[in-house]
């Protein structure tokens, strides 16, 4: 990720272009052109991702009492080829896009969240647990059929997982009262990505997961080391 300056960025209905790379949507599947060098350690990562949709859905959750910030599960189940020429690199599989937007700066409303994408059957279970800045709680349980049917669920019991690396905590839920990190993907000083195993819907399933802590991201130290993990480029 690299943050560029507004001339860097253009736009029309189908093509988000920011420097060299760019998201275009074809009509069939969302394709982004990828032309960026890695940071700290400057390496070249060049290549193209598509995913296709199985079902595009018309859904927006508000995440905050307040209904300062909204959750737009796009296409809640999908493919996705990545073909990498730097480096060399091919894969094929599940894939996922949904959107966030809000009125404020996240960190002003929201404490911290966690959220987990899991396969069930044929369908996409989603659950978001948000604990709001004023002490209020809510939570989102959402499955998604392949075809785009969306119905809501009760979310099973709420399990703690290990904190991450850097002291995250984590947490999900599991119809058994259990789960556990399979691998933790990253790992920063406000954000853990991980796959988990849990059970729901009566069966073991492996889900995406994150835990986000806005109270880090906004403390001075870890403002300061942002820049040292995207960096700043003015096109």
């Amino acid at each position: 990720m690299t943050e560029r300056g507004r001339e860097a960025l253009s736009r029309d209905a189908s093509t988000l272009a920011i420097g060299p790379s760019s998201v275009h949507w074809d009509g069939n599947a969302l394709v982004f052109q990828i032309d960026e060098v890695t940071f700290p350690l400057p390496s070249r990562i060049r290549g193209q991702v598509r995913l296709i949709p199985h079902a595009l859905v018309q859904h927006t959750a508000m995440l905050d009492s307040a209904g300062m910030h909204r959750w737009q599960p796009v296409a809640p189940s999908a493919h996705v080829d990545v073909q990498l020429d730097s480096p060399g690199l091919r894969w094929s599989g599940d894939g996922y896009w949904d959107s966030n937007s809000g009125d404020e700066p996240m960190e002003n409303t929201i404490r911290h969240w966690h959220w987990s994408r899991a396969k069930v059957q044929n369908d996409t279970a989603v659950i978001y647990d948000v604990t709001e800045r004023n002490g209020g709680e809510k939570t989102l349980a959402t499955r998604f059929g392949r075809s785009g049917r969306i119905s809501e669920f009760e979310a099973p019991a709420h399990v703690k997982l290990p904190a991450s690396g850097w002291r995250i905590a984590r947490a999900t839920r599991s119809e058994d009262g259990a789960a556990s990190i399979v691998r933790t993907m990253e790992d920063t000083p406000f954000y853990a990505r991980s796959v988990i195993s849990s059970r729901l819907f009566e069966e073991s399933t492996t889900s995406m997961h994150e835990s986000l802590d806005l109270d880090r991201f906004r403390s001075r130290i870890v403002q300061l080391m942002l820049p040292f993990r995207m960096p700043r480029r003015r096109r």
